[in-house]
């Protein structure tokens, strides 16, 4: 799930188990709902919220072309949230349901191998044209087709086919059970099928396209900006799932060579508002007289969302990383004390897991089901799996980064690594080196000691920051040694796992198992997550996977936040409820516009 990926994580990959027999509103894990039928709104939203104003973005990088369902280019920002909608739509304050949009009514067959949608007889196109079963059909073949991102395809491939029943009804045929399939197969965006008859799905690479969504294509620069109007004959303006949301009238998305530049742009007015992912930004440069005097503000703002795993990725195609004494060692060498120190102002917490920050992470030492799940494989996964808790190496433990050091040279050593002159060689002489991709300037200055303590070890290793496209087209085609890399995860995992971790995954251009993982426990573990029957499996599941990837060192563990760090100017107003399970612009369609005769500035 995408950038794209990333965004599509961020929309919660939530599972379901129900017995149904008649239509139902929503969908849920246990087949209870917060919100019954007739509800108005989510609590989350206000019924203050009013239409109106201007919203200025930013991005960085730039953009070429305006599919974001492709594999080639990079899509503006905004375009899958503002312009498609999907079936149903995942409530913020509950981890594991779905309410109806264009489906009014969703209906699981008892056996699960079945579902029907209804089509909501108001749904509408921007053009006005009514969205139907054919429209619906037509979207699953097209995702299920070899014109989009090979992921989707991927994603769907448990969903067989599509059949219209009649003016209203469309019916979804599964291969197979899967828990989460119910909910996968309510999240595809709905596509007009005769806005697609005469023209090519993967050709004008920047032919703005057409959707259901509260927003339209305005105006497009390619590469610099676009801007987005709000449909006025929007079809779902009052509808309970978007009820005191999507206020502004137009919203537009500036984009900026990189973070850097971005914050100084904010902090001159060039636009509204901005989630700051950088520590030193956070704490240096949002201050002075405009956030003295409130016109800028800024705000943490607590979230429940499952962190997942954020850390220098190793790409295992490369042989220099083919062996597990080599990533072990290589983990070794990050000080992340110093680090969130020096460098973050003891911002972050240390990344202890696959699934950090929530309860999927694995705990202790293994029992019960998850130690049914992992002991048939006691001989081949390394012993710690079974003995020793998830803890990333620690500085603050006897002896320091030297100790740490000391332990990794000797793990390059047991490898057949050995420094001759200053410089780590295998038995053939070849230098061990490696270069460390970047697509943000930012992170240079993370990179700068850890390299200088790989460098102790003899490692020859260089960090470059390149252009975001080119950054895309490398990362989709595998064609890097170390990354920064963001796993981010839903409260109930599903089919992803099998995008992120899965061996036939591991070839497949595109995919997100960018350290080349073919491990047949790792399978195992991924298939037990996709097919679990209970919320007790799924649990085990996760658990058991997080501890055989922890234990194969693939990753560098980094940190992450359990909130989101916002910066914005004084002109909105908010909801007073705060969802629980959310992204930060899924929490800005919740805001709107502040009446300017209003002398009371929001400092919350």
């Amino acid at each position: 799930m995408s950038s794209c990926f990333n965004f599509i994580i961020t929309l919660f990959v939530l599972v379901f188990s129900v017995s149904a027999s008649h239509a139902t509103h929503g969908i849920s894990i246990d087949g209870k709902l917060k919100y019954k039928a007739g509800f108005t709104r989510f609590d989350y939203t206000s019924p203050d919220a009013a239409k109106g104003g201007r919203l200025v973005l930013h991005d960085n990088g730039s953009f070429d072309k305006m599919n974001p369902f492709t594999l080639k280019g990079t899509a503006p920002l905004g375009i899958e949230m503002f312009v498609f909608e999907p079936l149903a739509v995942g409530s913020l304050d509950e981890p594991f349901a779905e309410y109806g949009l264009i489906a009014k009514d969703i209906e699981l067959a008892a056996d699960k191998l079945s579902m029907i949608f209804t089509i909501n007889e108001n749904a509408r196109f921007s053009d006005g044209k009514p969205i139907t079963p054919e429209d619906v059909k037509f979207s699953l073949e097209t995702f299920k087709g070899d014109k989009v991102h090979p992921f989707y395809p991927y994603y769907y491939q448990d969903i067989k086919e599509a059949k219209v029943l009649d003016e209203h009804r469309v019916q979804f045929i599964f291969n197979r059970t899967n828990r989460e399939l119910h909910m996968i197969a309510a999240q595809i965006p709905v596509l007009p099928k005769a806005f697609f008859e005469n023209r090519s799905f993967a050709g004008d690479a920047m032919m703005p396209l057409m959707g259901s969504g509260p927003y339209i294509i305005d105006k497009v620069n390619q590469g610099r900006s676009i801007s987005y109007t709000r449909n006025p004959d929007y079809w779902a303006i009052d509808h309970p799932v978007r009820k005191g949301m999507y206020n502004f009238d137009s919203i537009v998305v500036n984009y900026y060579k990189d973070q850097i530049v971005a914050v100084e742009a904010f902090k001159a007015g060039e636009f509204d508002f901005m989630l700051v992912n950088i520590a030193k930004q956070w704490a240096r440069d949002m201050v002075g007289k405009r956030f003295e005097n409130g016109e800028l503000i800024k705000k943490r703002f607590p979230h429940k969302n499952n962190a997942g795993m954020q850390g220098f990725l190793m790409n295992t195609r490369r042989p220099q990383f083919q062996d597990i004494r080599v990533r072990r060692a290589l983990g070794l060498a990050f000080d992340f004390k110093w680090t969130n120190k020096s460098l973050f102002y003891n911002q972050y917490k240390r990344s202890n897991s696959y699934f950090s920050n929530s309860y999927l992470a694995a705990e202790g030492t293994p029992s019960g089901l998850e130690l049914s799940y992992l002991e048939p494989f006691k001989e081949v996964i390394p012993p710690e799996v079974f003995s020793t808790p998830l803890k990333a190496p620690d500085s603050s433990d006897r002896g320091g980064m030297r100790a740490n050091l000391r332990k990794a040279s000797k793990l390059l050593l047991d490898a057949g690594w050995k420094v001759d002159g200053g410089i780590l060689k295998n038995d053939s002489g070849q230098p061990f080196s490696f270069e460390i991709l970047l697509v943000s300037p930012s992170f240079e200055r993370v990179m700068a000691p850890y390299v200088n303590n790989l460098k102790r070890l003899g490692i020859q290793v260089d960090y470059r920051t390149i252009d975001p496209a080119l950054y895309t087209d490398r990362i989709q085609k595998f064609d890097f040694d170390m990354i920064v890399q963001v796993y981010g995860q839903s409260l109930s995992p599903g089919n992803e796992q099998k995008n992120y971790w899965h061996s036939e995954s591991s070839d497949r251009p595109g995919s997100r198992n960018l350290a080349g993982i073919k491990d047949p426990v790792v399978d195992v573990m991924v298939d037990k997550i996709v097919y679990a029957a209970t919320q007790e499996e799924l649990t085990a599941a996760c658990r058991a996977l997080d501890r055989v990837l922890w234990y194969g060192y693939y990753v560098v563990p980094n940190w992450y936040l359990n909130v989101h760090r916002l910066a914005y100017h004084n002109k909105f107003m908010q909801p007073k409820t705060l969802p629980l399970y959310y992204n930060h612009y899924q929490l800005l369609m919740t805001w709107w516009g502040r009446d300017k005769s209003s002398v009371e500035a929001v400092k919350q």
